[in-house]
């Protein structure tokens, strides 16, 4: 499918590895001018020079963390009037709440639900102003399913949730959607983290804690980056003008509800 974005400039945040690089990918194989970021400069380039030779079109990157004002004032100093944005940042650490101290909760909400709010407040005028605007963010399935080990995660993740869902309702009469990919479990660097954590704190071997992690799944593996990066994609489509406001799941079927 043709998505209709073609020559469209596009930010991408946390797109080094994993599911923002799979996001790039996808975007730039349908033309779209990407600029990645990530704060890991080498890996950033690196992932920039795979996809462009992919791709057959230049992908830029800048190393930059996106969780501060100065980061983003970077990207927007690079690329000031973005047609599509896709917010990620990599989550806050596992663990027990009754370790998680007042700057603990700050540094997690800053990095997972403010950054994102910030960085919309600084596009977002603009994709009115050209009735064109496409936001995904990046969140999690623990927003519908969550689970305590990842209490920081869950709460940021939810309050960036709630924001969204009151702004994309007041702009999608101008052409700008905004909506929420709520990944499950794709082999990725934060997941395999997340695996070595868990057999840490339950006394497992990781492979173990992964066989189970996939036997919960019913489609009966683990998500890949790139399929996931096609999802998202299509939701900066031409052809998704009329999804707004959604927190969409991929996650193989593993969260069990109906709504």
């Amino acid at each position: 499918m043709d998505l209709g974005i073609a020559g469209r400039k596009a930010i991408v945040c946390g797109a080094s590895a994993g599911l923002g690089r799979g996001t790039a990918r996808a975007l730039a194989l349908d033309g779209v001018k990407v600029l990645i970021a990530a704060r890991s400069g080498d890996r950033l380039k690196a992932a920039a020079e795979a996809i462009s030779a992919e791709a057959g079109i230049e992908v830029a990157y800048l190393a930059a963390d996106v969780t501060t004002e100065a980061g983003r004032a970077a990207l927007l100093e690079v690329c000031p009037d973005p047609d599509i944005l896709v917010n990620n940042a990599g989550g806050p650490p596992t663990g027990d709440f009754r370790d998680w101290d007042r700057e603990t909760w700050i540094k997690a909400l800053e990095s997972n639900m403010l950054s994102a709010i910030f960085f919309i407040q600084a596009v977002l005028d603009g994709m009115i102003a050209r009735k064109f605007g496409r936001i995904v963010n990046i969140t999690s399935y623990m927003v519908k399913a969550p689970a305590a080990i990842l209490g920081l995660s869950n709460g940021a993740r939810a309050g960036l949730t709630g924001f969204v869902g009151g702004l994309s309702r007041d702009v999608a009469a101008h052409g700008v959607t905004i909506n929420n990919v709520l990944p499950g479990q794709f082999d990725t660097d934060r997941l395999r983290s997340n695996h070595t954590r868990q057999a840490e704190l339950s006394g497992r071997d990781f492979d173990a804690v992964r066989a189970a992690a996939i036997k919960s799944i019913p489609a009966g593996r683990l998500g890949d980056p790139d399929e996931f990066g096609a999802a998202c994609a299509f939701l900066c489509s031409a052809q998704a003008g009329f999804i707004t406001g959604q927190n969409i799941l991929l996650d193989g079927g593993q969260v069990p509800g109906l709504l």
